[in-house]
């Protein structure tokens, strides 16, 4: 049985690459999600102690997500899983407005950066992972905050002058187990 994930990335390269067959794309479509989770495995698997610790908030974060109780036992963080399939030759681009202006944001935000890689199956795929105090502060640091802040708008109006630089972006939230080491 295929998952509607897998239908509508089958769907989509289909319509991309004609030369396909619908077998064709189903396998990739599969080895996607076998990569995805595995890249996700050993991101988790690394050692947690090093994000063990909530950092301090900004006074302009704090603002932003109002007061918040991040202590285990009341409210877990939550992860969110973020991949961004680069656009035909937009790779290097995506990288550097990363490097150089998004995670500047993040941090201005009050969003947690966990790690940022590639694969090398797939090396027009970025994956990253960031963490939120709970659920709510999600909405507020990330699509109240950083998707309406009017710089971060500008720097990705100028980075895309030639043409977007993704063609895909998917997301998955991620709330640890009762027995994860990183929470």
């Amino acid at each position: 049985m295929k998952s509607a994930v897998a239908e509508r990335r089958c769907v989509f390269l289909l319509k991309t690459n004609p030369h396909l067959s619908k077998d064709d794309t189903m396998l990739f479509s599969i080895s996607r999600l076998v990569t995805q989770r595995a890249l996700l495995l050993a991101m988790l698997a690394a050692p947690a102690a090093a994000f063990a610790q909530e950092p301090q908030e900004s006074a302009p974060a704090a603002a932003i997500a109002g007061p918040s109780d991040t202590t285990p036992e009341t409210s877990p963080r939550v992860f969110e899983l973020r991949v961004y399939t680069a656009a035909p030759g937009k790779m290097e681009s995506l990288n550097r407005r990363f490097r150089d202006h998004t995670l500047k944001f993040f941090e201005k935000h009050g969003i947690t950066s966990i790690g940022y890689w590639t694969s090398e199956a797939e090396p027009n795929r970025l994956y990253y992972l960031v963490a939120y105090p709970d659920r709510a502060s999600r909405e507020q640091r990330l699509v109240k905050g950083v998707a309406k802040d009017r710089d971060f708008l500008q720097v990705v109006a100028d980075s895309e002058k030639d043409g977007k630089l993704t063609v895909e972006i998917e997301s998955v939230i991620l709330n640890p187990t009762d027995y994860s080491p990183m929470k």
